[in-house]
């Protein structure tokens, strides 16, 4: 999962994350804080091990932190409901053309691998673009891919991505960023998508990846003729407030392992299947801690009058039926 990197952080440390309650992600995500040498990830994969969750799944965890990556229903459950069912993947993928992912926090490759596996036998010609500061966590699960068992399948074409930074998998071609995603997604190269997987660490301790700046900017880096769904873990109110008043329409996901409902968002509101409605409003007008998050080190707050505002007059509220 990826990292935003910060070059004015000059230490190299590793340190154990909290769980925001506040923010909604009472779920704990496999998670670590890093501070970066400019533009150089510290982790190896020998800062990793495996364990065993409840289910019986193998998945990794982060020695220094002792966080568990998808701790709840195990890698590829959490892929299949969150990314590739939400996303109409295979629907989507049905006929000619290009169909363009964005994969953002690349990890162990889960969502990806995923993906790939449920486009088997797709139609259309899929360019799948994944993002990451460091494939630390994807060496570890390569070193380990029979104990994973999805990877095992896929050992060779994923080795072939890390070292020449693509691969085809038939008509999937795999391509990897290696960088703060934050840059590398104002290239001027890089075609819009029409569906993302975006899966960074929480905003516990990696609040750069989920800032109203930040995503002000992924709005404007859509494409406004092509219909985009995002797909994410998180149920909280910040958020939600946040990604409205940065642009986008806002709906609630799916239910993973324990937690009742994720988040979704699109450039286009008749993508949504239960986009929030202005029942919603009342909870935000009531809520202590429902003001976008603006920076790093802001702490939670009451929504202002100004964003409130801005909120009332979204078109989400203003384009729907007065019983939503």
């Amino acid at each position: 999962m990826l990292i935003s990197n910060n070059n004015e952080q000059l230490f190299a440390i590793v340190r154990p994350l909290r769980e925001v309650r506040s923010l909604g992600d009472s779920r704990r995500r496999s998670a670590y804080s890093a501070t970066f040498a400019p533009g150089r990830a510290i982790l190896s994969d020998h800062a990793f091990e495996l364990v065993t969750l409840k289910s019986g799944i193998k998945s990794l965890r982060l020695i220094a932190n002792q966080e568990t990556f998808h701790p709840g229903i195990g890698p590829i459950a959490e892929a299949q409901i969150l990314h590739v069912q939400q996303q109409r993947l295979v629907e989507r993928c049905a006929k000619p053309g290009r169909f363009v992912i964005w994969d953002v926090g690349l990890g162990a490759a889960a969502n990806a691998l995923c993906a790939i596996q449920a486009l088997q036998h797709c139609q259309a010609d899929v360019d799948m673009h994944s993002f990451d500061l460091t494939t630390a966590p994807l060496e570890f699960a390569l070193r380990h891919a029979a104990e994973l068992g999805y990877l095992e399948a896929y050992q060779e074409p994923t080795r072939h991505l890390l070292t020449t930074g693509q691969v085809s998998l038939g008509r999937v071609r795999w391509y990897l960023h290696r960088g703060d995603f934050r840059q590398e997604m104002l290239r001027p190269d890089l075609p819009s998508p029409e569906a993302i997987f975006y899966d960074p660490y929480s905003a516990a301790g990696n609040r750069e990846m989920w800032t109203l700046e930040h995503f002000s900017e992924l709005r404007r880096r859509l494409d406004d003729d092509t219909s985009c769904l995002v797909t994410n873990y998180t149920r909280s109110t910040v958020m939600r407030v946040t990604w409205l008043l940065a642009g986008f329409y806002v709906g609630i996901g799916a239910a993973i392992g324990e937690k009742a409902e994720t988040t979704v968002a699109s450039n286009r509101l008749s993508t949504l299947d239960r986009p929030l409605g202005r029942s919603w409003l009342q909870r935000i007008a009531l809520s202590h801690s429902a003001s976008p998050l603006r920076d790093a080190l802001q702490p939670l707050a009451p929504i202002a009058p100004e964003d409130w505002t801005r909120l009332l007059c979204h078109p989400q509220f203003n384009q729907q039926e007065p019983d939503q």
